[in-house]
């Protein structure tokens, strides 16, 4: 019987970073596998937790909060069964709404499979003053979805903030647990809290557009000699830009850190190879976060999602030009 948990929570509010640290305290003598959908088609988080130690299956953009849900139906039968995880962790994309996961999650097929655990939601507070994520449907169904709430970048936060948090538990948590976290660092035995939470919740408005049909279980990945695409997606009200890179692609890094934080978009996700080895980038509106490991990517990919379209070929442009070698 594999243990299963929903991680949610609204674009930037720290999933990844979460998923990372409860991946680095897995008990020794667990196997544990994750699903995780992002809103675009290049495939961040999959480069992001590759070297979690965790069976790792991803779904393409938009694809698992689908009403006909069969990419998620897909993907999930198959962690499942071929790697008999003990524990899974689901995380769709921030945009995405959780009703028709968790209606899929509850389905008497799935009984003897899996036993449905805490959802757990990530919030960055500041995020309560933000008005058009407030109003954002999916933002309020994921929250109200949840067993606990992950109050995350408490270090980001100032005294306005925490006063607007707690307005908000006040008026909303009714009894459901919320606890207070930095850099995602939750303790883990949250993730064998019970399922409790049986709010009903509303259908999601299907309007999500694909660049192409969803045929592939996996990430935007490059093939033949081509040494690099690009793939566009909308839905939600929210459009996405990405581009990967094949392994031999190096960046200059002043020049890709600036692209990244002047990329007149919301969110920028990326995990790129420099020459000093790779560097994960994360933005969310003017947050800039960026990490250095030395560990080799198969490949380069970032992704920035914004309300509205960019004017991606000069985006685009830009960033051919911070090629440092085989140009192509």
């Amino acid at each position: 019987m594999t243990k299963v948990n929903l991680i949610t929570g609204f674009l930037g509010s720290g999933k990844t970073t979460t998923l990372r640290h409860l991946l680095a305290h897995k008990p020794a003598d667990e196997k544990w596998a994750v699903l995780v959908n992002e809103f675009g088609e290049i495939g961040i988080d999959g480069a992001l937790l590759a070297d979690s130690g965790a069976v790792l299956k991803e779904i393409p953009g938009g694809c698992m909060c689908c009403v006909n849900g069969l990419p998620m139906q897909v993907g999930l039968n198959m962690l499942l069964k071929q790697a008999k995880p003990d524990r899974l962790l689901i995380e769709p994309t921030g945009l995405g709404h959780p009703k028709q996961i968790l209606d899929m999650l509850g389905a008497a097929v799935y009984q003897p499979w899996l036993t449905l655990h805490a959802s757990l939601t990530l919030l960055d507070p500041r995020q309560l003053r933000d008005e058009r994520v407030v109003q954002n449907e999916n933002f309020r169904d994921q929250l109200a979805a949840a067993d606990i709430i992950v109050a995350n970048k408490q270090d980001r936060q100032e005294p306005a903030d925490r006063d607007l948090l707690q307005h908000w538990q006040a008026a909303n948590l009714k009894g459901r647990r919320l606890v207070e976290a930095e850099f995602g660092k939750i303790d883990p035995a949250l993730l064998d809290e019970p399922r409790l939470n049986q709010r009903v919740l509303p259908d999601a408005a299907e309007h999500h557009a694909h660049s192409h049909p969803p045929s592939a279980l996996s990430a935007l990945r490059l093939d033949n000699n081509t040494r690099w695409r690009r793939a566009l997606n909308q839905g939600q009200g929210y459009y996405a830009c990405g581009w990967v890179f094949d392994a031999d692609t190096v960046f200059d890094t002043i020049g890709l850190l600036e692209w990244a934080r002047l990329a007149p978009v919301s969110r920028v996700k990326g995990v790129m190879r420099i020459p000093e080895g790779l560097i994960s980038i994360n933005r969310q509106g003017a947050d800039l976060q960026i990490e250095t490991r030395q560990s080799t990517p198969p490949d380069s990919r970032i992704e920035l999602i914004d309300e509205q379209a960019a004017e991606w070929n000069t985006l685009q442009s830009a960033l051919l030009k911070l090629r440092l070698e085989n140009k192509a």
